[in-house]
């Protein structure tokens, strides 16, 4: 039996360490919301940068509304 092994990066490794003193619900709900708002933040300043470098403007934006990306599926026959 091969055993697969997880390494955790250093973020990972602290948030493991925050969660372990956590009795609540309420309390993981908490660090759930400040982490969430975190990265809100963080693709903000992303996209707020792609705009002011004009990577992202409004025919962009209004080009999404139709944009239709979608994996193609095939289907083949497998015999059994």
């Amino acid at each position: 039996m091969i055993t697969k092994r997880t390494v955790l990066n250093e973020a990972q490794l602290e948030l493991l360490d925050l969660v372990s003193v956590m009795d609540s619900k309420e309390e993981i709900e908490g660090l759930r919301k400040a982490i969430t708002d975190y990265l809100g933040s963080q693709l903000k300043g992303e996209l707020d940068k792609l705009w002011a470098n004009g990577t992202l403007n409004e025919e962009k934006v209004e080009s999404f509304r139709t944009l239709h990306e979608r994996t193609p599926y095939h289907k083949e026959k497998v015999s059994c």
